[in-house]
């Protein structure tokens, strides 16, 4: 499965909890794109390494949680590994899910779901 099915499946089954969907958001930093775009980003601040998914909701002793996609195969880049490495000195939890089950077991385990549905 491509990583972009992966983060679509995640995004269907977080459309069940209205209260973590709207604290859940994609950082567009992949994909291909032509010169002039890719500086125009940069311009507008995209960076390098960003994690896929930024759940902001704290949970103690985190201030939040960053999850990466990886295909089956997939590798982080040098940028994403120090990135994470720099969110995670920071007190953010990042993990790196290869399904979007995985990613479900990242937030069931960051904070119980019950507590999403208030």
């Amino acid at each position: 499965m491509k990583e972009s099915q992966i983060q679509i499946a995640f995004f269907q089954w977080i459309s069940h909890y209205p209260r973590l969907r709207k604290s859940c958001w994609a950082t567009p930093n992949g994909g291909t794109r032509n010169a002039r775009e890719a500086v125009n980003l940069k311009r507008q601040g995209v960076t390098p390494g960003v994690p896929d998914i930024m759940l902001a909701i704290p949970s103690h002793p985190y201030h939040g949680l960053f999850i990466e996609f990886k295909s089956e195969n997939g590798k982080l880049t040098d940028s994403q590994s120090k990135f994470i490495d720099r969110l995670t000195k920071d007190g953010y939890k990042c993990s790196i899910c290869r399904c979007w089950t995985e990613a479900r077991k990242a937030i069931q385990d960051y904070f119980p779901i019950p507590l999403l549905e208030v």
